[in-house]
């Protein structure tokens, strides 16, 4: 569970991440620490994350934050990349990584597998649709657990 700042945390994020070409893919906001650490994943659409796109974030959100005064107590601002074994979800997602290596892990078999590897051609209403081997196959949403990114090494 997700804690309940956080939407108002996307909502002041967004923007700022709108203004410098980049996406917010996820945030997250450990208060069992001390101080707390928010922790927010960008992303860009045609490129990987720099260190310098993480640090403008940075400094440009917390300027956002501490005007808007969302988070009244001290806390640690950490802005990094999602990486490599991130899950793909949205639509955006889908189309970023087109004709990149996935996976995906269903809840019940399909073909008697329950984890399938090749390159993302689409996801529509009704099943993604990967390249394995030089064979289109199209998996049905409705048993997809998740579909994630593959380390191609």
């Amino acid at each position: 569970m997700s804690h309940p700042l956080i939407p108002k945390i996307m909502e002041a994020a967004a923007p700022v991440a709108e203004s410098l070409g980049l996406d917010v893919a996820d945030a997250a906001f450990h208060t069992h620490q001390s101080p707390p650490v928010l922790r927010i994943d960008i992303r860009h659409g045609h490129r990987d994350i720099t260190l310098d796109d993480c640090e403008t974030m940075s400094r440009a959100l917390e300027a956002a934050l501490d005007e808007s005064n969302v988070i009244p107590d001290s806390y640690v601002l950490e802005v990094s990349s999602p990486g490599i074994a991130r899950i793909l979800s949205t639509d955006r997602e889908f189309i970023s990584f087109k004709g990149f290596p996935v996976s995906i892990i269903t809840h019940e078999p399909f073909r008697g597998e329950l984890s399938l590897t090749g390159q993302l051609i689409k996801r529509d209403d009704d099943a993604v649709h990967l390249n394995c081997k030089g064979r289109s196959i199209a998996i049905p949403r409705h048993i997809i657990n998740r579909v994630q990114f593959a380390d191609p090494t």
